[in-house]
């Protein structure tokens, strides 16, 4: 038999307050529930970078295999992209993440110029591994002198990517203290008359496309900086531009350290900014 208070609490009428109607375009947020130690606070919280201005470079600590990302955290899909296949087991399904490690970052002060380094770093990589000499893949000693290795060992050879990647990123650079080349304003210029002329016929809210900046692409070396995690892999490269400092970067496990901008602001009222030393202040970077 049914308990008579259990029966007298089930009938009871329930009363609701009746919901207040919200405006228009109103968001509800639902708040988090903050679990662990709070992420610490500045009186002036130093300004977060823009996506662009940071090329990390990680290595297989077994292969010497490189990838360059734009990111702190490497993306699986994007990465593998940047690995050609070389022979059987050249590529992996996935990365492991106690394979790769940073051994380099690299900061530009404006995004414009990373990306174009990004770019040309990658356009580097594909002569790298297309059109590589003969003489790197072909027997120096012993009974099968001046033939070609075997496929494993042609794999292994061709897969060895960190001085070629060291000696690239020194190339760029200099390339962006040279200045922009013929062929890249007249590009530019071929562009800014194309966004015009669609602007005129279509309208300017409905053309995306946007002339090419060439002078912040290739604004020169200063105030790049490159972080080395062993700093005598900088000597992989024969000479660098004189604008470019050399730093050490914090050892990190798995994912590069923490980069963060400051601005500061001297008593003549100058503005400028430097890099933070990366460490787990609990700054990310911006995007």
């Amino acid at each position: 038999m049914a308990n008579t208070s259990a029966v007298k609490l089930l009938n009871r009428p329930v009363t609701r307050l009746p919901k207040a109607p919200l405006p228009q375009n109103t968001l509800l947020i639902r708040k988090p529930m903050q679990k662990g130690v709070p992420l610490p606070t500045y009186e002036n919280p130093p300004q977060t970078v823009h996506f662009g201005q940071h090329i990390y470079f990680y290595n297989n600590i077994r292969t010497n295999q490189v990838v360059y990302s734009l990111t702190r955290h490497l993306n699986n899909a994007a990465s593998l992209s940047q690995l050609p296949f070389l022979g059987k087991k050249t590529v992996p399904p996935r990365l492991r993440k106690d394979l790769w490690n940073p051994f380099c970052m690299v900061y530009f002060p404006s995004p414009h110029t990373g990306l174009a380094a990004f770019r040309k770093l990658r356009e580097f990589r594909i002569l790298h591994e297309t059109r590589y000499p003969l003489d790197i893949i072909t027997e120096t000693e012993g009974r099968w002198k001046g033939s070609l290795l075997p496929k494993k060992r042609r794999g292994k050879v061709l897969m060895d990517q960190k001085a070629n990647s060291v000696a690239d990123l020194a190339a760029v650079l200099q390339l962006q203290e040279q200045g922009p080349s013929e062929e890249r304003i007249v590009s530019a210029e071929r562009r800014r008359r194309r966004v015009e002329t669609l602007k005129k016929q279509k309208g300017e809210d409905k053309v995306k496309k946007a002339p090419i900046d060439v002078a912040s692409e290739m604004g020169g070396v200063k105030g790049v900086q490159v972080r080395w995690a062993d700093i005598l892999d900088a000597e992989y490269a024969e000479t660098w531009p004189e604008g470019v400092v050399h730093n050490r970067l914090e050892k990190s496990r798995y994912t590069a350290a923490f980069p963060a901008v400051e601005i500061m602001e001297n008593e003549e009222g100058v503005r400028d900014e430097f890099v933070v030393d990366g460490g787990d202040g609990g700054l990310a970077q911006g995007g």
